[in-house]
């Protein structure tokens, strides 16, 4: 499971480079995002236009990755792939998450 992160003024970009996030990588998953966003305060945009597939244990893991956060943090969704979507909508998850259509957008019109 790789994870990148692109830093911008006003929030960092976390860019999932995997086809899947389910359980043979969901634990490797969150542990990654935990380094990730304990490097820094202030909000993250998980970019998951990579994604087709998400199982429970992916669902999961993205769940205990923004449970872990620490006050002055926030974990927001961003092109989530047509299958993946009916996932986060159909488990509720889309009323805890702000998803957005395009990650690379919401950078853009991000303010400080």
């Amino acid at each position: 499971m790789e994870l990148i992160a692109e830093h911008h003024p006003a929030a960092t970009l976390i860019r999932v480079n995997a086809s899947r996030i389910d359980a043979p990588n969901a634990l490797q998953f969150k542990e990654e995002m935990r380094t990730l966003t304990g490097r820094q305060d202030g909000r993250f945009i998980l970019d998951l236009q990579k994604v087709d597939f998400i199982d429970s244990s992916g669902l999961g893991a993205v769940v205990a990755a923004m449970k872990q956060l620490r006050p002055g943090q926030s974990l927001e969704l961003a092109a989530l792939q047509p299958i993946v979507d009916k996932v986060f909508r159909l488990t509720r998850m889309d009323s805890i998450f702000a998803i957005h259509d395009d990650a690379d957008q919401v950078i853009a019109t991000v303010k400080d």
